[in-house]
Order: C-alpha cells, then sequence, then structure tokens
C-alpha cells in the first residue's frame, strides 16, 4: 500500500510513503499557477448542474470522446503526477501484486478523477487505476463519534435502502424529482432489490421490489429509527444539494429525502421540503433544543454507506471538510462511495447522447457500487469495474462507457 497525500501552499506539494510490505517514500511538486490551470480546464468539462451545464458536457465536453478525453488525461498527469512514483508503483507491482493507493488530496485538486491520469508519457495510454486500487483518504483532522449509541446492534445485517424517495412539492420531472424514472420500470434495478431481499433483512420492509422506488414515507426520522437498530450498509440514490465552494460553508450541503417543511432542522425549507444537511448530522438536535441529542446518536452511520448523487463527495474541495460523506465517516462509517462532481442520470444519456432507452449508465453504476459494497474489499471490488469501463471506452468510445460517470465514483475511508 502507498500512502499519498497533497497540500496547497501556494504550489502543490506531494509526499507518499509505502506500507504493508512495500519500503519506499518520495516527494513531488508542482507549480502553483500550473496546477490552477488544469484544474480550471477540468472543470470545464465536467457536467454542470443545469440543463444547460449537463448538455454541454455531452455535445462539446472532453469527457465525452475518447481523443479529448486522452488528452485531457494526459494534460492533468503532467501537471500534478510524480513520474517517479509512476516507476515505484511498477517495481512493487513486480513482486507484490496491484497495490492500494490510499489518497489524501487537498481541496484544489478534490475533483480530479486519478484514475484516469494518463501516467505513462505522451504515448501511451496507461491509467493510474490500470496499475493500482485507488481509495480517498478523508482528512487527518476528522474523527470519529463516541460509542455504539443504547440498544443499537453493531452485528446486524440490514441494508437500508433508499432509492429515489419522492422529495416534498416536486414533481418527478423537476429540478429535484426522480432520478432513476418510473418506479418498475428497471429490470437491473428490481433485480437489485430482490437480491438484497433473497440474501437477507432489507429497510424499508417490502413485498415486492417495485416498492423500494419512489416511497414518500423515508424522512429523517424514518432513516434515524433503522439506523439506530442497526445496519451493515446504507445505499442512498437520489439527490444532493452541494454547497457553494467560495462560501466555505461545507456543512450545508444537504440530502434530499422525503422531508415536510414541519419536519425539525437547521436548514430552510424550499418549498414544502426541508433538506437533511450535513450540519444536521454532525449536530443533531443540539443546537435546537436543550434535550437536543448529537448527530451521531440520532443518525449513526453503518460501516459502508454509499452515497450516489450529484457531488456527494464535493466537501473534500473544502479547506474544512464537514460535508455529507465525511459527516457519515464521523458518525461511524468506515468508507462512504460518493461522487467527486454532478452526475448525469440515464434519462440525461437519452436525452442529450440519443441512447436507447434500454441502456442505463446510471443503474449499472448503482449496481457496481451496491455489489461492490457486498464485497470483502469494496476497493477492489470497485476498480476492478471501473477498469473494465475504462476498456470498454478504450475500445469503442461510446458514450454509455465515457468517464463523464464512473469516474466520478470514489471510495472515501477514514
Amino acid at each position: 500500500m502507498v500512502q499519498v497525500r497533497l497540500a496547497d501552499a501556494g504550489d502543490l506539494h506531494m509526499t507518499w510513503t509505502w506500507a504493508r510490505g512495500a519500503q519506499g517514500f518520495g516527494t513531488g511538486y508542482a507549480p502553483g499557477p500550473d496546477v490552477d490551470e488544469a484544474v480550471r480546464a477540468l472543470a470545464a468539462e465536467l457536467p454542470g448542474g443545469d440543463t444547460e451545464g449537463m448538455r454541454r458536457a455531452f455535445e462539446s465536453g472532453a469527457l465525452a470522446t475518447y481523443e479529448e478525453e486522452c488528452r485531457l488525461s494526459h494534460m492533468l498527469a503532467e501537471v500534478v503526477w510524480p513520474p517517479g512514483l509512476t516507476d515505484q508503483i511498477r517495481e512493487v507491482s513486480a513482486h507484490l501484486g496491484r497495490p492500494l493507493m490510499r489518497l489524501q488530496p487537498s481541496p484544489r485538486v478534490a475533483q480530479v478523477p486519478w484514475e484516469l491520469l494518463a501516467v505513462d508519457g505522451d504515448d501511451s495510454d496507461v491509467r493510474l487505476i490500470d496499475l493500482v486500487d485507488i481509495a480517498t483518504t478523508a482528512p487527518a483532522s476528522l474523527r470519529q463519534a463516541g460509542s455504539t449509541p443504547t440498544g443499537r446492534n453493531p452485528d446486524s445485517d440490514a441494508v437500508v435502502l433508499v432509492l429515489d424517495p419522492r422529495v416534498p412539492g416536486f414533481r418527478a420531472d423537476s429540478p429535484l424529482g426522480s432520478v432513476l424514472g418510473q418506479p418498475g420500470a428497471d429490470p437491473a434495478l428490481l433485480s437489485l432489490v430482490q437480491r438484497r431481499l433473497d440474501a437477507g433483512t432489507v429497510v424499508p420492509s417490502v413485498a415486492t421490489p417495485a416498492e423500494a422506488f419512489r416511497r414518500t414515507d423515508l424522512d429523517r426520522d424514518w432513516l434515524g429509527e433503522v439506523l439506530r437498530k442497526g445496519a451493515s450498509r446504507l445505499l442512498y440514490v437520489g439527490h444532493v444539494s452541494g454547497a457553494p465552494v467560495e462560501g466555505g460553508q461545507s456543512e450545508d450541503g444537504t440530502l434530499h429525502l422525503c422531508c415536510g417543511p414541519e419536519t425539525t432542522g437547521m436548514t430552510e425549507p424550499v418549498r414544502t421540503h426541508r433538506p437533511l444537511s450535513a450540519k444536521d448530522l454532525l449536530l443533531g438536535t443540539l443546537p435546537l433544543r436543550a434535550d437536543g441529542a448529537p448527530g451521531a446518536q440520532l443518525w449513526p452511520a453503518p460501516p459502508r454507506v454509499a452515497l450516489i448523487a450529484c457531488e456527494s463527495g464535493g466537501d473534500l474541495r473544502f479547506a474544512e471538510s464537514f460535508g455529507l460523506a465525511t459527516a457519515m465517516i464521523h458518525n461511524g462509517a468506515q468508507l462512504v462511495t460518493a461522487t467527486r462532481w454532478v452526475l448525469p442520470t440515464s434519462f440525461a444519456f437519452h436525452r442529450l447522447a440519443g441512447l436507447s432507452e434500454s441502456v442505463r449508465p446510471l443503474t449499472e453504476a448503482v449496481v457496481a457500487v451496491d455489489a461492490a459494497h457486498e464485497d470483502h474489499d469494496p476497493v477492489r471490488h470497485l476498480g476492478a469495474w471501473q477498469r473494465q469501463r475504462l476498456d470498454q471506452w478504450r475500445a469503442d468510445g461510446r458514450i454509455e462507457h465515457s468517464p463523464l460517470l464512473w469516474a466520478a465514483l470514489t471510495c472515501i475511508v477514514r
């Protein structure tokens, strides 16, 4: 394993240290202006949060065509990646097999898709994900909350599924509407729920897989109740609203459940809905009433959490990272799979790229993350799926295999 740390101090500084059977260390450096230019170039190619921003990513963005994506990945690697580390990775791989890289990005480069970096020079298409499995490390300052809440079963195998919950006040075709489409219309998603039903306890309790989607009863009180009883995993697929980086308040990032405006919380209602913020998850009701409880007691996170939503891991872009992904780790999660940027839905692929409705890239990502979280080594499992996607992207350059979606995913570990 190699632990890589990056720091912003005008310029970008990198250090790395090998462990677990390998020995060595090193340092890297990139001039600040070059890093800023590379990060701006990347940001210009990522999907935007509105219709026009998403359309641009599909129609003219570099991640939508193989040649332009390859050019971007070479440019990023040339700026932020030290060739000496690639040489060490190859040497370790020859003796010990594919290593794990635990990478702690600085806020400035938190959106960089490290998996895509073309690390072997101008004439090669070898990517970093070809050589290593990659996990993102949460900030070193992050601490987990205290003991297991009273009455919670830490050995529970329950899987909590929050799949495209209905947000009060928003129609299915609105900005906070459906991300997975009509319930029961996607065979792969129905199969996912059925597999979980066959394997053990699923929360909420459903008689048929279709009942797990677009529910109206999955609010923060329900979520807290089921998490306090104990669970092995939480799979959330829905909407996240990130906080603006320029505001510096990562704790203002919000998760959208079925909470109405009367729900107790620290975020102002949006129409007839009160979002659940990272601040809620961290502070709970302590600031709201004298008998309040901290967030880790109200919403204790299971060991593995998946937040498949737009920029759900965006708190790593802040100097002080207290957003949704890090709040889950603070509340007890050992691993959180989250996203670096805004995710295109399968409907976006249909509408903007003309794909058949039977092709559902977001569904494939959800299924891949769910399978990874069932595996004993979720980082390696997800990395194998990303390598498969990369191989398909190299082979045919089809938009459904593009990194627009799969390269946004990262596993954040404490």
